[in-house]
């Protein structure tokens, strides 16, 4: 369990969204996946839905139109910077895009969304105050957010340069094109999988979970899909998708120790 009362240090990935077209139906979905209760807040943009499991803010659902999800739908991951203008102006010198400019976000932090030279969309989170998930690594929570691209060489190369990650490759995953993302303090913020058969660069969510079979059998009853629950090396993991299409996974670890 890991509870988050200060802002992180650059890239590491602190904050998720949705935005889903029917913000009721959502919220009915991910109660019953992982018992998160909610909170509405208002901002410049509209109303929005705060995920909250004990009390802590550990994700939010937003609106949008139908047609603006454009066929696929994905938890968007926000990096940690202290300094959200500048790093947006950094991701455009090193052939990112700015999708949206930096922008406060009902006194809650500063944020931008932007997207990396293979099209990979991700947010920039300055907490002023919240600093994030303020609960990950935990059953219910955030754990992990890799980038499946089928061109990763210039996504490696981009968040090198802009947050200074060093790329090391992965031993326990011989024959898959993968690169662990660290912080220059050793930290592993997440991986870039090589995938020639994704059909875009997409950064993919990973909640823990309790019981992989269980929440699997969740998803189904609640409206979603799952696929079939696998052991991988590092938990029992499977593909779920939301009643909108959402894709992300959920995994069950094994016991530290």
């Amino acid at each position: 369990m890991s509870e988050i009362s200060i802002n992180q240090p650059l890239g590491t990935p602190t904050w998720i969204d949705l935005g889903v077209p029917d913000l009721d139906r959502a919220k009915e979905f991910y109660r019953a996946l992982f018992g998160w209760e909610y909170e509405e807040r208002s901002a410049a943009t509209g109303p929005f839905i705060l995920c909250l499991l004990r009390g802590r803010r550990v994700a939010a659902l937003r609106p949008v139109s139908a047609a603006d999800i454009e066929g696929e739908s994905w938890w968007l991951p926000y990096l940690a910077t202290d300094d959200c203008d500048a790093v947006a102006k950094q991701i455009a010198e090193c052939g990112g895009t700015v999708l949206l400019p930096p922008s406060d976000v009902a006194g809650s932090a500063r944020t931008a969304v932007v997207a990396d030279p293979v099209g990979a969309r991700f947010g920039l989170w300055q907490g002023q105050p919240l600093p994030g998930c303020e609960l990950v690594n935990e059953p219910n929570t955030l754990v992990r957010n890799d980038l499946a691209s089928p061109d990763p060489g210039p996504a490696r190369r981009f968040y090198a340069a802009v947050f200074g990650f060093t790329l090391d490759g992965n031993d326990d995953l011989p024959g898959f094109d993968f690169t662990f993302l660290r912080r220059p303090d050793g930290h592993e913020v997440g991986g870039v999988f090589g995938d020639p058969a994704a059909r875009a660069s997409r950064w993919q969510t990973v909640f823990e979970v309790a019981d992989t079979d269980d929440v699997a059998a969740r998803a189904l009853a609640a409206g979603g899909t799952a696929g079939t629950p696998e052991d991988a090396p590092y938990g029992r993991i499977a593909a779920l998708t939301d009643p909108f299409g959402t894709s992300f996974s959920v995994i069950t670890r094994p016991p530290a120790g």
